[in-house]
């Protein structure tokens, strides 16, 4: 009979842990199934619990109610949030405000981003690509609310923007603390994360497509009308949506720039200030309803099989 000494154990053992590591391997390459639920499990498990989690509370507390004497919480189920936010015209307005606003800050992106999103991709040089795509993400690296005040010292009453269209003889703008002011501090704010999805889209376009309408006669704007812009598409409705919907949850901008209501506001003032979390979940519930719809009609127009 043979006793093993250390001298034979240790390499016995560093084989038995290769061998299972490689029957390990061998399994998760065979199951790619199971390698993608190992890598994924985590995260996803980790979003159904924080974030779908919190959704679902905020749906269900949204049909509790606040009593109006002690200003505590009733776990009782009814409507009255809903009902107070239909016939209250005050509530209507702010949402049609901040939707309406909203959906100009995208166009007015999408707009200015196209040409920029176009030079970069398709024009400039490896330098000057770089020295654009340097600008753009340059102002995302300074403080928000740095920003909004400088926006704020700029557009003010007698501000550097009066200032300088009055020494240039051609009037002054008076856009104060309005939603003029709330409009451009929106549309700076947001530009950069809309030119950077429809500049990712516009890199991706084949050349020899834009050549091939050009051989075929098409003029440019056919070329961008019918080429270039249906490929851009997924780009575009990327960046619209995040400058629809930040705008939609903002409530600072609002409060700085335009000294105005947003829905964002509304929300603030009953979780901070007013306590009355149901309502509050209530009137949170109307951005989730318009970004649903919105995610819907961009599924509908098929703008996110080239994703």
């Amino acid at each position: 009979m043979t006793v093993a000494t250390p001298e034979v154990e240790q390499p016995l053992a560093t084989a038995r842990k290769a061998g299972a590591r490689h029957r390990v391997s061998a399994f998760l390459h065979r199951h790619r199934g199971v390698r993608l639920g190992l890598v994924l499990g985590p995260p996803m498990g980790w979003m159904l619990v924080v974030y779908l989690g919190a959704l679902a509370l905020l749906f269900l507390s949204a049909f509790w109610r606040q009593d109006p004497l002690t200003g505590l919480i009733q776990r009782h189920w009814n409507i009255d949030n809903f009902r107070q936010l239909w016939h209250l015209s005050v509530y209507r307005t702010i949402a049609i405000r901040t939707i309406g606003i909203a959906a100009a800050v995208a166009a007015i992106d999408i707009v200015l981003a196209l040409p920029i999103a176009y030079y970069a991709a398709r024009i400039a040089g490896p330098r000057g690509k770089t020295a654009l795509l340097l600008a753009v993400v340059m102002p995302l690296w300074s403080s928000y609310l740095v920003r909004v005040y400088a926006w704020r010292v700029i557009l003010a009453p007698n501000g550097m923007l009066d200032w300088t269209t009055s020494h240039l003889h051609i009037g002054t703008f008076n856009f104060g603390f309005s939603n003029w002011s709330v409009l451009i501090v929106f549309c700076y704010l947001w530009l950069p994360y809309v030119i950077l999805p429809i500049f990712a889209s516009l890199e991706r376009v084949p050349p020899s497509l834009i050549e091939a309408s050009g051989d075929l006669g098409a003029k440019w704007r056919t070329t961008l009308r019918r080429v270039i812009l249906p490929l851009a598409l997924p780009g575009i409705v990327a960046g619209s949506i995040f400058a629809f919907a930040l705008t939609l949850g903002d409530y600072i901008v609002p409060s700085l720039a335009g000294n105005t209501q947003f829905l964002g506001n509304v929300v603030y003032q009953n979780v901070g200030v007013a306590n009355n979390v149901p309502f509050a979940a209530a009137y949170a519930l109307v951005p989730v309803v318009i970004m649903g719809l919105y995610l819907l009609g961009a599924r509908k127009l098929k703008a996110f099989e080239a994703l």
